[in-house]
């Protein structure tokens, strides 16, 4: 949703003229109602017309023409859901909504348009997988199906329909099942370039074995075992714009202690909070390193990245981080996998 969305909102007691000024102004075809957040309704100028031959002027309030219940759409919808939806009842933009909340406005040729964007992708694709044992004794486990698709490919595709063609691949289990299965990426008219670790070098290290001609711009890593909708061009615009070292996504975390917790002084209680539900921000798996980061690291370096990062913050490096509000799963064990296989489904990814 690179689009300046924002500039569509109008208050309740706005005119009709005020929300005709906007739809002309913004060539988004819309305007959009709203007061604390809540979305209250939507204006085309097809309502606004409807509403003239009814003989209700210019002046009058907006109330008297708005759609008072517009097609909405859930933030953690796919691209390929958004565009089936607005096809589907022949609309050209819908509105975004998270926890009943307006967040942004999605336009169908906004999701149609492919740019082409030459900054690599690195999956991380060699781990091991034990925690998901049987189904990884002989399989790695990027390589596991998630409805009817590897979790890899789910992730390639991914970035495939953003407009990026340049991937590299690390690999250490069974890395030839990986290779057999995607090849040179040509099935997907996409490049791919597989860098092996001898030996299990971590997320950081793994950056020690990129070629040095690699394409020198920002670099998005991810890990082969996430299931995501994140809108990757917002991920890296916001990268762009910090000019940071690195930009790590993370993820709100809910922490409910399940008693009473005492304050004190001394001996004496001054409060008592009742099992208080405390929020972390984790880490989710995904970043986006500069040349200079990756550059950085020597080959067979053995470092995770949020060791790398903590290094380069002692430098007084900026370390960003992006909050993730789209869906995100980390399949990690049995029962996120089983997840996934539910989640899928509705996903569309």
């Amino acid at each position: 949703m690179n689009i300046e969305w924002r500039n569509i909102l109008l208050s309740p007691t706005a005119t009709i003229r005020e929300a005709l000024e906007i739809i002309d102004k913004e060539a988004l075809q819309i305007a959009l109602v709203v007061s604390d957040g809540n979305l209250l309704g939507s204006v085309t100028d097809g309502d606004i017309r409807r509403g003239l031959l009814q003989n209700i002027t210019l002046n009058d309030s907006i109330d008297n023409v708005m759609n008072k219940s517009p097609l909405t759409a859930d933030y953690s919808f796919s691209k390929q859901t958004l565009i089936s939806l607005l096809e589907s009842k022949k609309i050209s933009s819908i509105p975004i909504l998270k926890n009943g909340k307006l967040i942004g406005l999605e336009t169908l040729h906004n999701l149609l348009s492919k740019p082409k964007l030459d900054n690599p992708i690195f999956i991380m694709a060699g781990g091991f997988g034990t925690r998901l044992r049987p189904l990884t004794d002989n399989c790695p486990k990027p390589l596991l199906k998630v409805g009817n698709k590897p979790i890899l490919e789910i992730i390639l595709k991914r970035f495939i329909d953003a407009g990026f063609f340049e991937f590299y691949i690390s690999t250490h289990y069974l890395p030839e099942m990986i290779h057999e299965y995607f090849g040179d990426g040509s099935k997907w008219n996409v490049n791919i370039t597989y860098v092996h670790e001898d030996k299990p070098l971590g997320t950081g290290g793994a950056l020690g074995l990129l070629p040095r001609e690699i394409t020198q711009k920002p670099l998005i890593m991810i890990n082969g075992d996430v299931l995501t909708n994140l809108d990757i061009n917002a991920l890296l615009d916001y990268h762009n714009k910090e000019n940071a070292l690195a930009t790590m996504c993370v993820r709100e975390y809910d922490y409910q202690i399940p008693y009473g917790v005492i304050e004190k002084d001394g001996n004496r209680i001054v409060a008592m909070i009742e099992k208080p539900k405390y929020t972390f921000h984790v880490n989710a798996g995904i970043y986006v390193v500069s040349p200079k980061l990756f550059n950085s690291v020597d080959k067979d370096t053995k470092v995770d990245m949020p060791s790398l990062l903590e290094v380069k913050m002692k430098c007084n490096e900026k370390i960003v981080m992006y909050p993730l509000t789209e869906y995100w799963l980390d399949i990690g064990q049995m029962t996120e996998y089983k997840q996934a296989q539910k989640d899928i489904i509705s996903l569309g990814l």
